[in-house]
């Protein structure tokens, strides 16, 4: 039986001749495993330097970065970012936009470092679309946005026009649509959405804000000490960074972010469709501009509510990996990262009609 996986897209591992795939017992999932010899080879025979270096290039090109910032190669995930980010740049106050369990608690950690303002929330709707018509402080030194959420399914598909320099959590979109990344002063994200395996971490910093803040940063979370080091300040992980710079190059034979958004609008616009076409299902997000093309949520509709098992176990009999919704919220969610190709997408759509046609 062929599976088709609408969860983290092991697709891109594939194409690298120096990943082999390790199949879980019981579930078709995999884990990319490293060649011991690529690993030997780029440890101990060549220097990870021009791996690093051609992988910020590659950042700085893809994304259009202007001069005066530095793309960074860390460890920690975005949960780390959370703390870095006040520790480096909240001087005074910061603002952020709570839209989604991740950005909540990016708010937590700033807390501890300063005035935290909450502009606007979503939460007492069940973060069900992303806040609008708010203002941000003047004297904020930042504001903090979350651009996907991944749990409830919404998105901001655009860069926001503010009043003061923005930092942005980008897990789980970079590199799915442009950015104009002069508006921001920070953008990062743990890589292992649409990037690398997990074990990595990006951040694109503007150069000239940092060094701002009073007081005294730790070494090995002061983003200066990596610039410096150009993230070679302790071992890097080198094999995620290695499988980075094979989706990056492979991003960029594609066609770059403006193809990898037009096939993230094809395939959410198919399965948004059949969300709202099906009787039995419906979407979760109540303002469908928020809809997010990573991570598309959806639910059975009320009167169909009990059918749920049912099409959980029927879509995993049909092949389909990785649809159950999170715990937080219930229901189906189809994560479509970059590498998803849209044949996995219809094998979606066509199981969710074959089951509408059995009740």
């Amino acid at each position: 039986m062929q599976r088709t996986y609408l969860t983290q897209a092991f697709t891109l591992l594939k194409q690298n001749r120096l990943f082999s795939m390790l199949y879980i017992v019981g579930t078709g999932l995999a884990i990319a495993m490293t060649v011991i010899v690529a690993v030997v080879y780029y440890v101990k025979l060549a220097p990870i330097y021009p791996v690093v270096d051609e992988a910020v290039a590659l950042f700085k090109e893809l994304l259009h970065i202007p001069e005066g910032y530095s793309v960074l190669f860390l460890g920690g995930g975005a949960s780390l970012e959370f703390c870095m980010v006040p520790y480096n740049f909240l001087e005074k106050k910061a603002a952020y936009l709570n839209t989604g369990t991740w950005a909540k608690k990016a708010m937590k950690e700033a807390k501890a470092f300063g005035e935290t303002i909450e502009v606007a929330s979503s939460e007492k709707d069940g973060y069900t679309y992303i806040p609008k018509n708010y203002e941000v402080p003047a004297d904020a030194d930042y504001f903090h946005i979350t651009t996907n959420n991944t749990i409830y399914g919404t998105e901001l598909h655009a860069d926001l026009d503010v009043n003061v320099p923005m930092v942005a959590d980008m897990s789980s979109d970079i590199f799915s649509r442009p950015v104009d990344v002069s508006k921001y002063i920070c953008i990062y994200g743990g890589a292992q959405k649409n990037l690398a395996p997990a074990g990595v971490t990006f951040v694109i910093v503007k150069n000239e804000a940092l060094g701002k803040v009073s007081r005294h940063i730790p070494t090995m979370l002061n983003y200066q000490t990596h610039v410096d080091k150009g993230s070679m300040f302790n071992t890097p992980p080198v094999v995620p960074i290695y499988a980075a710079l094979q989706t990056l190059r492979w991003l960029k034979e594609q066609g770059g972010v403006e193809e990898m958004q037009r096939r993230a609008k094809q395939r959410a616009d198919m399965l948004y469709a059949e969300i709202d076409r099906n009787k039995l299902f419906r979407g979760t997000v109540t303002v469908k501009e928020d809809r997010s093309y990573m991570n598309i949520c959806f639910v059975m509709a009320d009167e169909y509510k009990e059918l749920e098992a049912d099409f959980l176990k029927f879509a995993t009999e049909k092949g389909m990996v990785g649809i159950k919704g999170h715990r937080s919220v219930g229901g189906f969610r189809a994560s479509c990262y970059n590498a998803m190709p849209v044949e996995s997408v219809q094998a979606l759509i066509d199981c969710m009609q074959e089951f509408e046609k059995m009740h």
